[in-house]
């Protein structure tokens, strides 16, 4: 694009056109204290139904006051890079607490989950090399793959037999395999056996982004690895994001020792950036212990799928196929699918309009997530909130018939 004002205003004049240009919102506080179930949007409180805050740590007081704290202790920020002189005490805890939680001798932590993994990826492949991933990866996998300069390959969304037969034609080229372990958009869960033993079998990495699964999914919320029974033989390269059930920000890579010390020393978007300051990661601890001692979060949040999953079959809403917090309602159409989301913000629920680029065009859906903050009654007013709101919008997409 050219350095020219018409040509800026004509290219958002053309994502408006298509439904596609976004809105960021402000959020003017928290109606509930301790909670981020009812932020105020205008003035009014809302239920939120589009927030990765699963287990509702982000205002828990118990995890501000060990920001708080640790923010009079050691400041606003770090100061360095962890290579530098950024690398503090809270950091060095918090990387021992996350590898004893994955059940790994490792772990290193990131200021962002993106940088994680294209740090990652960036330090383990390079030229030459074949990277095989989902169809269906979030941006920063598929980015992290870009820029390592390996040949990056995609096979169909959780199709394990098309990985393998990519895998078996990159032959000794085959570096790494990555994937999601829940899909952040679809709320499916990626064939991590069968993908363990594709990596297994060709000596490949296999990384695994738990962003969306650790701290809810398995028996005791080690995530999506706990949930297949793999540990880290099985799957070397585990990425976690502390930005969601942690209720905090940052992310980490868990893995053996010696390959942690490897992306440490190779991962440029670790090395070349500010680690994060000391009070997110006391803050981060604070909602581990919570996570470990608080086990009725991660049952409430699964209840909580249960119960919309009912609700909405019970009412005749169609739902994608998910066992996870995240629980897409199909409304194909961008400019329809934000109709949606801006009537049911009418009537008190926020629930996000995914549209395209973020997902194929024509796959539009309202992605609505459950946490531990959700009532019954909160669940069952959004079920009749869409299902009212889905019924208008068919109505009104039906031609009027004149005899």
């Amino acid at each position: 694009m050219k350095n020219d004002p018409q040509a800026v205003a004509d290219a958002l004049d053309a994502l408006q056109v298509a439904g596609r240009r976004r809105v960021r919102r402000v959020v003017q506080g928290h109606a509930t204290p301790g909670t981020s179930a009812q932020p105020l949007l205008d003035g009014r409180p809302l239920l939120n139904f589009c927030s990765n805050d699963y287990l509702d740590l982000a205002r828990e007081p118990g995890v501000a006051r060990a920001m708080a704290d640790c923010s009079m202790a050691w400041g606003s920020g770090s100061g360095a890079a962890h290579l530098v002189t950024g690398h503090g005490e809270e950091h060095h805890a918090l990387e021992e607490e996350l590898a004893a939680f994955t059940g790994r001798e490792a772990a290193l932590l990131f200021s962002t989950g993106y940088m994680a993994n294209v740090g990652v990826i960036s330090a383990l492949a390079a030229r030459g090399e074949i990277i095989l991933q989902d169809k269906l990866n979030h941006a920063s996998l598929l980015d992290g793959a870009r820029q390592s300069d390996a040949t990056l390959q995609r096979y169909r969304h959780a199709d394990a037999e098309d990985a393998a037969r990519l895998a078996a034609a990159a032959g000794g080229r085959l570096s790494l395999i990555a994937t999601d372990g829940v899909f952040s958009m679809d709320g499916d869960i990626a064939p991590l056996g069968a993908l363990a033993r594709i990596a297994r079998e060709h000596q490949a990495w296999l990384l695994v982004d738990d962003a969306h699964g650790l701290g809810v999914m398995g028996a005791t919320g080690r995530g999506c690895l706990e949930l297949a029974g793999l540990g880290e033989d099985e799957v070397p390269l585990l990425v976690g994001t502390l930005g969601k059930a942690f209720g905090s920000f940052g992310a980490f890579v868990a893995g053996r020792r010696d390959v942690i010390e490897l992306v440490m020393q190779r991962a440029r978007s670790y090395i070349f950036t500010t680690a994060l300051p000391p009070a997110v990661a006391a803050a981060s601890r604070a909602a581990l212990a919570a996570m470990r001692q608080q086990d009725w979060r991660r049952s409430r949040v699964l209840e909580a799928v249960q119960r919309f999953r009912s609700a909405a079959t019970a009412r005749g809403i169609t739902l994608m196929p998910s066992t996870t917090p995240i629980q897409p309602v199909p409304v194909p159409g961008a400019a329809r699918c934000a109709a949606a989301s801006d009537a049911l913000r009418a009537r008190g629920y926020w629930v996000a309009a995914i549209r395209s680029p973020t997902v194929p065009a024509g796959t539009e859906r309202l992605r609505v997530t459950l946490t531990a903050a959700h009532r019954d009654e909160d669940i069952d007013g959004l079920a009749d909130a869409l299902a009212a709101v889905l019924r208008e919008l068919t109505e009104q997409s039906t031609p009027e018939r004149h005899e």
